[in-house]
């Protein structure tokens, strides 16, 4: 059994669920500890039952609760050292045997689920996007993405599950009044990824047998649901490809979505 949830996701905070029947992870902790702790009870679940949480990069979105979720419920955070210290307030709220220091590019394991962190360009002291592998099954989340890279490509390529950010439409961002340095800045190589960059990558892992994907981490300002599913179904069907065995679905900012059986 290898199961996700995202619980939430999006520019405005990110939260997302994996279990196993052994093990029970979050990754990131970036709403309140309220929401997190209702989102988990929609599951039928408590934080206290979590054997761990990992931590992207150390951006608010991410982060907003960690410290608090650790030491309220005695919860391991794994993040790479560079992390850790660029969070400080965080940090000094999680006890020193809760902290895990994990690197880039080595495998770790968390009861029965490996973990493989991967480097990605996104404008943080050292984020990563990560692979999970258990009972002979593979997922990615990767978000926070200025630019797609062969390196991500091949660490994500062979999953069947994807959460992957479609985080702005570039004529819509454009519009928005954002200042000019902002918008720079998320379309730039270490800001986020476009609902076209999603699509095409999308598209190419189909071939390597994607079969789920779900939109994350989108824009309040700079995209919208529909316009990001939109943008990925045309670009792969554009492409001519077999969508038979394939489903795509958009992430929530405000609410947990469904349970993704893998």
């Amino acid at each position: 059994m290898l199961n996700f949830c995202s619980l939430y996701s999006g520019s405005s905070g990110n939260c997302l669920f994996v279990e196993t029947e052994n093990t029970k992870l979050l990754i990131d902790a970036g709403v309140s500890l309220k929401k997190i702790e209702k989102g988990l009870g929609d599951l039928n679940l408590s934080a206290s039952q979590l054997d761990g949480v990992i931590v992207t990069h150390e951006h608010t979105d991410h982060i907003q609760s960690l410290g608090n979720l650790s030491k309220k419920f005695d919860i391991p955070v794994f993040a790479t050292s560079q992390t850790f210290d660029a969070m400080p307030k965080q940090s000094e709220k999680i006890s020193d045997h809760n902290k895990k220091n994990i690197n880039i590019d080595e495998k770790f394991a968390i009861g029965d689920i490996e973990i493989l962190p991967f480097s990605i360009p996104h404008d943080a002291a050292n984020p990563c996007g990560y692979t999970l592998f258990s009972d002979h099954k593979k997922i990615s989340i990767a978000t926070d993405i200025g630019h797609m890279t062969n390196p991500i490509i091949k660490h994500i390529e062979g999953s069947e599950f994807l959460l992957l950010e479609a985080n702005y439409d570039p004529e819509i961002l454009k519009f928005t009044k954002y200042p000019f340095k902002l918008k720079n800045r998320i379309a730039g190589p270490t800001g986020h990824l476009s609902n076209q960059d999603a699509g095409q990558t999308i598209n190419y892992l189909i071939k390597a047998g994607l079969k789920n994907a779900i939109l994350g981490h989108l824009s309040k300002e700079s995209n919208f649901p529909e316009l990001a599913y939109q943008t990925v179904m045309d670009e792969l069907i554009a492409n001519g490809t077999n969508l038979d065995d394939f489903h795509l679905s958009i992430a929530s900012r405000d609410y947990p979505g469904k349970i993704i059986h893998i």
